[in-house]
């Protein structure tokens, strides 16, 4: 009897995950939406210049980080509330208020790149296409600002600077992901 009870069970088990499997490329066929009806997850930015990260979503939580930058991309992952479950480019995550992020778009230009050498840069060009001008030559893990994306390229402002960035090159923006 016993037997019988475990041969139905897994039975039930490997079917639920036949439908299940099914029934997650439609799902994420369709954007995931959070409390909040925005999109999750995205990419927003650090509004404050100190923002306490904290490993639960209240003030009553630890600070397990504290940014004291403000621009900085993040991803948001989750909500709860009025907070913000996020992500940074070194794959850091913990919870934020709402009111600390920005919509404001930017990106950390090739942060897997630290490291790798002197002469590792992420090119930004004058037009959006590789074989248009270098016009600037911009270390891994700097932070731009981005303006918009066609899915291919985004166009960047640093320091005064601006032009196009391969997005292929950039944390801050979801492959094939256009907006202006």
């Amino acid at each position: 009897m016993r037997h019988l009870h475990f041969r139905i069970r897994t039975v039930v088990l490997v079917a639920l995950m036949a439908l299940g499997s099914q029934a997650v490329p439609n799902a994420f066929a369709q954007a995931a939406k959070g409390p909040s009806g925005l999109p999750l997850p995205r990419f927003v930015s650090l509004k404050a210049k100190s923002v306490n990260l904290r490993v639960g979503p209240s003030v009553d939580y630890a600070v397990a980080w504290r940014y004291m930058k403000s621009g900085v991309p993040v991803e948001i992952i989750q909500e709860y509330d009025n907070w913000r479950r996020i992500r940074d480019a070194d794959g850091t995550e913990g919870w934020v208020n709402q009111a600390l992020l920005s919509g404001e778009r930017t990106a950390v230009t090739a942060p897997w790149m630290r490291g790798k050498g002197a002469d590792v840069f992420v090119n930004m060009r004058r037009d959006p296409q590789s074989s248009s001008a270098i016009i600037a030559k911009l270390e891994p893990g700097v932070v731009i600002k981005v303006g918009e994306c066609n899915g291919d390229w985004c166009r960047a402002e640093v320091e005064g600077a601006g032009g196009w960035v391969s997005q292929a090159e950039i944390w801050g923006a979801y492959p094939g992901e256009a907006f202006k």
